[in-house]
């Protein structure tokens, strides 16, 4: 017997949430479709925005040559992709080196950054720089992802991409969460991004998986540049 569900989502582009849909031919064929369109959307997205913003893109990057910032310019970390399949996601560094290590080794700071959702406020980590900070609040960090984008790793729109220990809050749904390639930005960004933490970050994440679209992430593409200028849920 089928049922249909009523889940609450936040955000302006909450609509009902219905049960995956039945594996028919023209249902697998309409996927497929829309699987290439996006992909297509995807590759030209990410080659006009890394062409357009290049001197942007060099102006970030020489600022890694001196200062507190000086170091690499890259900071790369694994994450998990579409089928539960590992890669490194790219971003300016905003941090300074071996932070990684740096947070591992301090206990109590490690313990808040799990039990704040994988994530420190800016005033309680000491690890980022100056010039990370102001990277940060514009999303410019995120802009090497389009390599990731270009690599077939991630998406334009799609779940943010997770560390291993994240996926344990999914639980029982982590499979369906892992059916879809990660987005440089997604529903929970536009649905409040940092300010929602889980476990209603779940539903929110599942909601995309559950009615991804062409007009679904337009809308959300059109609303992340939105969030990015206002810098809302940024840190």
């Amino acid at each position: 017997m089928r049922v249909n569900r009523e889940r609450e989502v936040p955000g302006q582009l909450a609509v009902p949430y219905k049960s995956p849909v039945n594996k028919n031919f023209h249902v697998l064929n309409k996927h497929k479709l829309y699987l290439f369109i996006k992909r297509m959307i995807d590759v030209t997205g990410a080659l006009f925005g890394l062409i357009v913003l290049s001197p942007l893109l060099i102006c970030i990057a020489a600022t890694y040559l001196f200062g507190q910032g000086k170091g690499p310019v890259f900071f790369k970390q694994r994450r998990l992709g579409k089928s539960g399949q590992e890669f490194y996601i790219y971003k300016f560094r905003s941090m300074i080196m071996n932070a990684e290590e740096y947070l591992k080794n301090n206990e109590i700071l490690y313990k808040k950054y799990l039990e704040n959702n994988f994530k420190l406020e800016p005033e309680d980590d000491p690890r980022i720089t100056r010039i990370g900070k102001f990277l940060r609040k514009t999303s410019l960090d995120e802009l090497p992802q389009l390599i990731n984008v270009l690599k077939g790793e991630m998406s334009l729109v799609g779940p943010r991409p997770i560390v291993e220990e994240e996926l344990k809050k999914y639980g029982e749904r982590s499979d369906e969460f892992l059916t879809v390639a990660p987005g440089v930005t997604g529903y929970w960004q536009v649905c409040g991004r940092s300010e929602i933490g889980y476990p209603e970050r779940v539903n929110i994440e599942l909601y995309y998986v559950y009615h991804q679209s062409l007009t679904l992430d337009v809308k959300i593409l059109v609303k992340s540049i939105f969030y990015v200028l206002k810098r809302k849920g940024a840190y």
